[in-house]
């Protein structure tokens, strides 16, 4: 396999596919990142070595055996509701969802409904009638079908689908918006599209293959209510990520967490099939979490789902997500996402 991020050769050039680039055009794209870059360039990101990425197919063999870590606790310091007397959460599971309540979201439903709130799994299509069910919608890695993970992506989300979703939360609605790397992004781009969310179809990897840790102190961690919590217990000032993709947010959005120049974005026609063909652009003035207000409502996206997990990987069961020692802060940062979106911060 060659490599998929030699420096030495010109990058090849991006053809403009829909699955990369989910919504507008170039120039609004361009103008967007124009005002990113003022972003990054406040925050002082200092530019490090570019350093060759080799990605191996032995990390996604260890990986693709996924199963939710059900012994997974997280002791809340301060619980938002009485048990069961928070408002409802519902998990989107009517589009062929990688994540479910009973599967590798198990964890995530069960950290929730710890704090108060009233978990559902979603499995009829986006309506007005279905929406006014919820409180809070989340979408976790939609597809359209089972099918292979290869271009072209099709839409998980009819456009009706799409439109309920937007009027919804501009009444009122809260949204909280997950999709992965490549395909998630293009499956989920009816829906982000709407509010003025352009998802890149593909793998953001940091170009030394390092962890990816987002912090405060490394200026990829931003400070809003979200990561500053109700008070100091619930500081978020460290979060693990593992592998997603990096957006570009409407003007109207506040980032979260911000991608950079240590990053790549991998384009493949093939999930996880990378070679010297396969189109590359930097992270740089890209983000991979952002919040926003919509009319009424609220919205939160994030560009990688595991984060949000306890998941055990692979033969050797190794911990993945919230129950990983290197992401002690990832269970408190879900929560105050949830406590945001319900207007608690």
């Amino acid at each position: 396999m060659g490599n998929p991020c030699n420096h030495n050769t010109p990058l090849p050039m991006i053809p403009w596919h829909p699955g990369y680039f989910t919504t507008h055009s170039r120039k609004e794209i361009l103008s967007r990142l124009l005002q990113l870059d003022s972003l990054f360039k406040a925050k002082s990101m200092m530019k490090k070595p570019i350093l060759i990425l080799s990605f191996s197919f032995i990390f996604f063999s260890a990986f693709s055996q996924q199963v939710a870590d059900t012994a997974f606790t997280f002791n809340i310091n301060k619980q938002m509701y009485p048990k069961g007397a928070g408002p409802v959460i519902t998990l989107d599971e009517a589009h062929f969802n990688f994540h479910t309540l009973d599967g590798r979201y198990y964890t995530f439903g069960k950290l929730l409904e710890s704090d108060g709130y009233v978990l559902r799994a979603g499995r009829e299509p986006f309506s007005a009638a279905t929406l006014s069910k919820t409180r809070i919608l989340v979408i976790a890695n939609a597809l359209p079908d089972n099918g292979p993970w290869r271009l072209p992506t099709r839409p998980a989300f009819t456009e009706k689908e799409a439109e309920a979703v937007q009027t919804w939360v501009k009444a009122g609605g809260r949204l909280f918006l997950i999709a992965d790397h490549m395909p998630f992004p293009a499956a989920a781009a009816p829906v982000a599209s709407a509010f003025g969310f352009n998802l890149i179809n593909g793998f953001a990897m940091r170009k030394d293959n390092q962890p990816e840790y987002f912090t405060h102190r490394s200026g990829n961690l931003m400070s809003n209510p979200i990561t500053m919590g109700r008070d100091k217990s619930e500081r978020i000032d460290s979060i693990r990520v593992f592998t997603g993709q990096g957006f570009i947010a409407p003007k109207e959005a506040a980032p979260i967490t911000l991608l950079g120049p240590e990053y790549d974005v991998l384009l493949p026609a093939v999930a996880w099939e990378f070679g010297d063909s396969t189109a590359v652009i930097s992270g740089r003035q890209l983000v991979n979490g952002a919040m926003m207000s919509y009319g009424k409502g609220r919205i939160v996206v994030m560009g990688e789902a595991a984060m949000f997990s306890a998941q055990l990987a692979g033969a050797q069961r190794q911990k993945m997500g919230m129950n990983s020692p290197d992401a002690r802060q990832n269970p408190q940062f879900l929560l105050n996402i949830i406590h945001w979106l319900d207007g608690k911060l």
